[in-house]
């Protein structure tokens, strides 16, 4: 399935009958951009737990629907410590996703030295489809590839579980 125009996100999520799992791997994600959520969060803006109108984004809506039709969503990052500022961001907005559904843990990069990782950050759907998720030096997408290659599915599932395994739930995990 190899593919230049891979389909969406939202077209794999809504395929997926049972699992979608998320590895991120990286400590920054286009940080020089001066506009949008990482700019406005270093400006002082924080979500509003009880306002959730207010930070239900369409992104939220497509995975509270794969979960109500019961799609577990796991995403774990690997981060290191002291945490850069962005995972700090990151971990500030956790929360929404929770909300979400989905289930969130985190793992100091320093405990995942012996796990074979994958080069790349990845969804993995019903453990058959991979979605790599390409990223240039600093941060920014060079877009999304997208295989069925049993290979791969395995070392990314492999990987996946090896360091949800280890990681820290996200309402235990704190700030370093």
């Amino acid at each position: 399935m190899s593919s230049n125009v891979p389909p969406t996100f939202t077209e794999l999520l809504d395929r997926c009958k049972y699992s979608a799992v998320h590895l991120e791997m990286r400590d920054a994600y286009a940080v020089d951009n001066e506009r949008g959520p990482f700019a406005e969060w270093r400006a002082g803006f924080r979500h509003d737990p009880a306002d959730r109108a207010s930070w239900w984004r369409p992104w939220l809506d497509t995975v509270a629907e794969a979960v109500a039709r019961g799609v577990t969503i796991r995403r774990a990052r690997i981060v290191s410590e002291p945490v850069s500022e962005y995972i700090r961001y990151e971990h500030c907005g956790t929360f929404t996703n929770v909300a979400a559904g989905e289930l969130v843990r985190w793992l100091p990069r320093r405990h995942a030295s012996d796990i074979a990782l994958p080069g790349n950050d990845f969804w993995l759907f019903d453990g058959q489809v991979v979605q790599w998720n390409h990223f240039a030096g600093d941060g920014s997408s060079m877009g999304p590839e997208t295989t069925d290659s049993p290979a791969a599915a395995a070392l990314c599932a492999g990987a996946f579980e090896a360091v949800w395994e280890r990681a820290v739930p996200h309402d235990r995990y704190e700030i370093r």
